[in-house]
């Protein structure tokens, strides 16, 4: 799902995996840091402690019980993943012995057909292939062709890319002639990228008939919640809602875009292109997130976005993260580019606390004072693991590939989409970013061309957020601003995007939050915390002044972050107001707020937050 993907006939080209080199200075580079320093040994650690490499290693054997979720092997896959991306950065002799250990492992539970999944290669060999309805076998099965894809392009998959191979060829000998799709879209996108490492076209073939097969209703009427549930009611070509689970419906669109991508197809394109409208127009919260419900953790209606009650699934923002940068690819649209930065600030950002190792699963935009914190579907602080621990390894692959997905190229020239300080090396040349972005938005790229004098383009992304950005001080609209001249060593290109606070509000239709405004500055989203508050003042008993001057406190040693918002407000305490009647009078007091971005709330005490806040 992550990494370089490559398509033949696309719009744009990513750089390859070591093309792309993020400063450790700068905030895209330090998460890296983070997550291989951190992220990616905790969740080897995990896999070791909560038993799902125990699984493995009793495939054959009648030792223990099978630990955690039918599904756990997909975790071991996620994060291997994120090992071979990161080797593919830089040595690093814990990943590779992790890596090197597992794959031994996998080789020696893999069945002699090819077939992998400790769960029914133990206790349920009479359930394989029986309920794929809810067996998440091919969704095991792409996470690890996934896994063996990045090891590949990563160059440390010797081992692994055949032992997947092994397993996809027994996916295209028995369902090229049975019908039946994964309750769990994943396989579909996963057989299209080794299609692009192996240039074996069935594996291409297999993606484009379970894209073809699905909402043909081959998973049966399940009771509990529905073919629309799993994207089964309707084939994709005719669809025009985006609903259900929120991740199988974004991972199922990423493998549409990339089969239509590598085939050609047009009404495929066309069609994800409708859903993209339907998702990003209606149904997804300002911090980039997806899912309004938590009972079957799906898409709710047009507008249906309550703060407080927001599932937002960490891997559902990663799988937006996904298919966005699938569909620039695809397009060359800039609206892709501007939903991968505010998901990647915002909706992933904010899953990870700063120590690396500990992670939400949902993300609301709202935490209420009294809030029952226990439960790990909503809970008021990260936790290390879960049950169902499918976000902490997802998180690792998309951070330790994250590099590959800041610019592209065609053979006009370079396209930068996300501004992070770092290096780029391209077949046009070399390039040095300089910024402090999002803190800052300023961004200066100074050119070393392959051919002095050679004539190429390079185009800067102008967020949709910028009204007034300037290249080399002259205004520029929105888009793509194009810089296009015979390139000399030394040139630069200065690109500034004025970053003043800014309020908005949300569609009349969103009545969650109906006379409440967000305070956001560049591709950030701010909140307040409690933390922030006195301790007589209730974060549910303030509102916001968005008529008052908001003022950017920056570079301040006691802040969480390098740049706050400080703005008036007002305070009236409600604790003696009926739940129904006349509200008593009380006084109203003036209080200053201190706003902090979003991805950084509840590192430093959990506690209430809310993004949206009533105006006075």
């Amino acid at each position: 799902m992550n990494g370089p993907a490559a398509p033949t006939t696309g719009s744009l080209h990513p750089l390859g995996l070591d093309a792309v080199t993020l400063d450790p200075e700068g905030l895209l580079g330090a998460w890296q840091e983070r997550n291989a320093e951190q992220t990616l040994p905790h969740c080897a650690e995990q896999l070791e402690s909560a038993g799902n490499l125990a699984n493995l290693r009793r495939v054959g054997t009648t030792d223990g019980a099978f630990q955690g979720m039918w599904f756990a092997d997909s975790d071991v896959y996620k994060t291997l993943e994120g090992a071979a991306w990161e080797l593919g950065r830089r040595p690093d002799p814990r990943l590779r012995a992790f890596l090197d250990e597992t794959v031994a492992l996998l080789e020696n539970a893999q069945d002699d057909d090819g077939y992998l999944n400790s769960y029914f290669q133990t206790d349920h060999r009479d359930e394989q292939w029986a309920e794929l309805v809810w067996s998440h076998e091919l969704y095991c099965a792409g996470h690890l062709i996934q896994a063996a894809v990045a090891a590949a392009r990563a160059g440390v998959g010797e081992r692994l890319l055949p032992l997947a191979r092994r397993f996809a060829d027994l996916l295209v000998t028995r369902f090229s002639a049975v019908e039946g799709v994964c309750g769990h879209p994943e396989i579909e996108t996963a057989l299209v990228e080794l299609y692009r490492v192996t240039g074996h076209r069935p594996y291409l073939d297999l993606a484009a008939r379970f894209v073809d097969l699905r909402g043909r209703g081959l998973l049966g009427d399940e009771p509990k919640f529905g073919a629309r549930y799993y994207q089964d009611h309707e084939p994709v070509r005719d669809a025009d809602e985006v609903t259900g689970h929120a991740v199988r419906q974004l991972y199922l669109l990423a493998g549409v875009v990339d089969v239509a991508v590598e085939t050609g197809d047009a009404s495929l394109l066309k069609a994800a292109t409708r859903l993209w409208e339907s998702a990003f127009e209606t149904k997804t919260y300002l911090t980039g997130a997806h899912g309004s419900r938590h009972r079957d953790e799906a898409f709710g209606d047009p507008y249906e976005l309550p703060p407080d009650r927001a599932y937002a699934e960490t891997c559902a923002a990663i799988a937006s993260f996904s298919w966005n940068w699938r569909m620039l690819l695809a397009t060359g649209g800039h609206r892709y580019a501007d939903e991968l930065e505010r998901v990647l600030y915002n909706g992933v950002a904010g899953s990870t606390a700063l120590d690396g190792r500990h992670f939400f699963y949902s993300n609301p935009l709202q935490l209420r004072t009294g809030h029952d914190g226990s439960h790990e579907d909503a809970p008021s602080q990260r936790l290390s693991w879960y049950s169902c621990a499918c976000c902490p390894p997802n998180l690792a692959r998309l951070v330790a590939s994250l590099q590959c997905h800041v610019a592209t190229t065609t053979d006009a020239g370079v396209q930068l989409h996300l501004y992070a300080q770092g290096h780029l090396g391209t077949t046009h040349g070399e390039l040095v970013v300089s910024t402090d972005y999002p803190w800052d938005g300023r961004v200066t790229i100074t050119v070393s061309p392959s051919q002095p004098g050679a004539t190429w383009t390079l185009a800067l992304r102008i967020p949709g957020w910028c009204s007034s950005a300037t290249l080399d001080g002259e205004p520029v609209p929105g888009g793509y601003a194009e810089v296009t001249r015979a390139w000399q060593p030394g040139d630069t290109v200065r690109l500034d995007l004025p970053m003043p606070p800014r309020f908005v509000a949300a569609h009349p239709r969103v009545d969650a939050v109906r006379g409440c405004a967000a305070l956001l500055r560049g591709p950030l989203v701010y909140c307040l915390e409690q933390a922030d508050l006195p301790t007589d003042v209730l974060i549910d008993d303030v509102r916001v002044d968005a008529a008052a001057p908001v003022e950017v406190v920056a570079g301040a040693a006691d802040q969480i972050a390098p740049v706050v918002l400080r703005v008036g407000g007002h305070h009236r305490p409600s604790d003696a107001t009926p739940l129904y009647g006349a509200a008593p009078a009380a006084a109203e007091v003036d209080v200053e707020l201190t706003a902090v971005p979003y991805h950084l709330w509840a590192n430093r005490s959990p506690g209430p937050m809310r993004v949206w806040i009533p105006v006075t």
